[in-house]
């Protein structure tokens, strides 16, 4: 969790678990634990790449609020799965009754006088989480159905289990 006074960050680090060709999300969990309403906007080094759902924001007092950053489709996998992107979430106690479509861009920035918090989130690839791999059945794998002899003579075809598929 961040340091920060006025949002509780969740996580510090924005997890993407790489695939190529597919979109990929990340959720971020802001949470303001003061009696102030406190007002949000994330930046990104590499704005042609995320999308962040919602960039900018209020953060009322005792609450939470979701973002979710969202990775572009990627053409091809960087070098040992490694990122340089960055996040910058700044955050500033705004007035009460203040919604996302009062906040003026000058309310982040530091010149005006007013204090902005600002958190750093890294951003790495992880690998996608792999399929389990098929169990390995026993040596009978391929056999036909064998048959038996039962006390009367008669012959009864006993089923092979080793070629029977689970449904799931």
């Amino acid at each position: 969790m961040s340091n920060s006074e006025l949002l509780q960050i969740e996580p510090l680090e924005l997890q993407f678990p790489f695939e190529l060709k597919k979109q990929i999300s990340c959720s971020l969990q802001l949470t303001n634990k003061s009696d102030n309403y406190v007002a949000f906007k994330v930046k990104t080094t590499n704005p042609k790449k995320y999308c962040v759902r919602p960039n900018t924001g209020v953060v009322l007092p005792h609450s939470t609020c979701d973002v979710t950053v969202t990775m572009q489709a990627q053409k091809e996998a960087p070098p040992d799965l490694q990122c340089k992107d960055k996040f910058l979430l700044q955050s500033v106690v705004v007035g009460p009754g203040v919604t996302t479509e009062n906040i003026k861009p000058d309310v982040f920035n530091k010149e005006s006088g007013n204090r902005v918090e600002e958190c750093k989130l890294r951003v790495s690839y992880v690998p996608p989480p792999q399929p389990p791999s098929p169990v390995r059945e026993g040596s009978g794998e391929g056999s036909s159905p064998r048959a038996s002899l039962s006390d009367n003579g008669t012959v009864n075809q006993i089923p092979d289990y080793n070629n029977v598929q689970s449904i799931c």
